[in-house]
């Protein structure tokens, strides 16, 4: 009688379970021992500043301009003529580079007339404009 030999297609994993408990205990034990390092924090410098609020160049119904300027304790506001308007942002942008320009419009003024305060900001290179909008009511 012959016997057959054959391969034997299982895997014992019971070595592997005794490794992987073996291990499981070695961390539990180390675990707590070992200290976490420090934490060296970054700081910061004028980012944490709150940003300037911007100016607003309103345009009347019949066209003429106003330029607001608000700071946290006052605000001012004042009519200007589009050459005034040039000169003033221009000794703005000397001292803030960065602050924003605001566009408020009366909704009777012609869009020609925005375009044309948009069209002065963008010579005078700057570079945050936007629009005052007031939201619809629902």
């Amino acid at each position: 009688m012959q016997r057959s030999r054959r391969a034997m297609s299982e895997i014992n994993v019971v070595p592997y379970i005794d490794v992987m408990l073996v291990l499981l205990v070695i961390f539990m034990i180390t675990a707590p021992l070992v200290n976490p390092g420090v934490i060296e924090l970054p700081t910061v410098g004028k980012s944490s500043l709150p940003p300037e609020l911007p100016m607003e160049v309103v345009i009347k119904a019949d066209a003429s301009l106003v330029l607001r300027e608000r700071s946290k304790t006052a605000s001012s506001e004042r009519r200007v003529s589009s050459a005034e308007l040039v000169e003033v942002l221009r000794e703005k942008q000397k001292t803030h580079p960065d602050q924003a320009v605001v566009i408020a419009a009366d909704k009777d003024v012609r869009y020609e007339e925005v375009l044309k305060v948009m069209d002065e900001l963008q010579k005078q290179q700057v570079r945050k404009v936007g629009l005052l909008v007031k939201p619809a009511a629902r």
